[in-house]
């Protein structure tokens, strides 16, 4: 039973890391309809601009309030980064379907090696705080605190961004501009400043996610964001392109799955077992499990 328990909450702590990262990938695919593959960069630069403002930034630090304004420091280099990226590289390109998709995943390349010119290929020690550490005994299972943080912040992420699409004027104009964009235009509003919003918030979501994935994993890397990006893209298609409670739904299921699997199987089945998940969903509800039926 302990077994059980720890699987199920470190699994829902992967899950959480997963949809920090997919939250902001449909959020962008459902109002601008574009395949952001240079995602990943943003989730590099928050996990490097958290971990350079540890040691470098003053009143940053690894523990206590130093931490949290190391991890501010790096969501907000991650958010400038998607707003810069989004302003000078997407803006232009928006309605070329192709062109985006060259563009975004040679600038992730580009990222990849510019962090790796930076600060080096290998993986760094990450300056966690204590608490995360350890471990907080749950049922008497000895659950990591690092996966409780995870849980714990991608709650408070997705309540913030529900309550955003659903209270505000811009999530107003987001939530009826992925419905029906052209009538949104028509009606004389910019859309386009939505957009932007919209990848700051992706931006700041997969910051987020390379700041505390860095505190799961105990280290930095700059292959890191590329590696999550696949299992976030995986998400974001099963829970349905542009639904982000769909997001969050495909990132428990992908999350436990993979834990369960890795553990009572061999190392790696749990990978195969996700893409065979999501084949499976392609098969039967190409939407996704809370995407909508296209209609003619």
């Amino acid at each position: 039973m302990d077994t059980v328990i720890l699987l199920t909450l470190t699994g829902l702590g992967l899950a959480a890391l997963y949809f920090l990262v997919a939250s902001g990938l449909s959020l962008v695919f459902g109002l601008a309809d574009v395949l952001n593959f240079a995602h990943g960069l943003f989730l590099g630069v928050g996990a490097y601009g958290t971990w350079w403002a540890a040691g470098n930034l003053p009143g940053a630090g690894s523990d206590g309030f130093g931490f949290v304004v190391a991890v501010a420091f790096g969501v907000a280099a991650g958010t400038l980064v998607a707003v810069l990226v989004e302003l000078v590289l997407i803006r232009p390109l928006y309605s070329r379907t192709i062109e985006q998709v060259l563009v975004t995943v040679g600038l992730s390349l580009a990222g990849v090696a510019l962090l790796q010119a930076t600060w080096g290929a290998d993986a760094r020690p990450f300056p966690r705080p204590e608490w995360t550490r350890q471990v907080t005994s749950i049922l008497g299972a000895q659950v990591p605190n690092g996966g409780l943080l995870l849980i714990v912040a991608a709650s408070l992420v997705l309540g913030a961004i529900l309550a955003f699409l659903r209270w505000t004027r811009y999530g107003l104009i987001i939530r009826a501009g992925v419905e029906n964009r052209e009538m949104v235009t028509a009606l004389g509003i910019d859309v386009r400043k939505a957009f932007t919003l919209v990848f700051a918030i992706g931006g700041a979501a997969a910051a987020l996610a390379g700041a505390l994935g860095s505190v799961y994993f105990g280290t930095v890397s700059p292959q890191q964001g590329g590696s999550l990006l696949i299992f976030a893209f995986i998400v974001v298609v099963i829970g349905g392109m542009g639904s982000v409670v769909g997001s969050a739904y495909a990132a428990v299921a992908v999350g436990l799955l993979q834990q369960f699997v890795n553990y009572y199987g061999t190392s790696g089945l749990g990978d195969i077992c996700v893409v065979a998940l999501l084949a499976v969903v392609l098969l039967l509800r190409p939407q996704g499990i809370a995407g909508k039926v296209a209609t003619a």
